[in-house]
C-alpha cells in the first residue's frame, strides 16, 4: 500500500469520524459516506496486487471478489445515504432544523435508574 492511499484512507476515517460527532443530521450523513468510501478504498488497496483482467488462459490477473465486494457495498452505501436523508428531510419539514435533540424520556428512565 503506497503512502498516498494510506493518508487518503486515514483522512477520509479521520473526517468522517469529526463530521459523525456533530449534532447535525447533514453532517453525521456526510460522516458516514466519507466512512463508507474509506472502507472501500482500503478494501481495494490491501485486497490484492495490479493486473489484469480475469480472461480465460491469463495468468497474471487480478481477483475480482473484492471489487466485486466494494460493488456491493457502494450501492449498499447508495441505499443507506438516500434513507438517511430521508429522514432528515422528514425531520426538516416537521421541525424546521436538523438537530438531533435529547430525548427528555430517556433522561428521566436515567434518572430513576440512578436513584434506585
Amino acid at each position: 500500500m503506497s503512502l498516498a492511499y494510506a493518508l487518503l484512507i486515514g483522512v477520509l476515517f479521520a473526517t468522517g469520524s469529526f463530521l459523525l460527532m456533530n449534532r447535525s443530521l447533514t453532517r453525521i450523513i456526510l460522516g458516514v459516506a466519507m466512512i463508507g468510501n474509506g472502507i472501500n478504498v482500503l478494501i481495494v488497496t490491501v485486497s490484492s496486487r495490479p493486473g489484469g483482467a480475469p480472461i480465460v488462459g491469463e495468468t497474471d490477473t487480478t481477483d475480482s471478489v473484492p471489487q466485486a465486494l466494494v460493488l456491493t457495498a457502494i450501492v449498499i452505501g447508495f441505499a443507506l445515504i438516500a434513507f438517511m436523508l430521508a429522514l432528515a428531510w422528514r425531520n426538516w419539514t416537521i421541525d424546521g432544523n436538523d438537530i438531533v435533540e435529547d430525548d427528555v424520556q430517556d433522561r428521566r428512565v436515567a434518572r430513576r435508574k440512578d436513584e434506585s
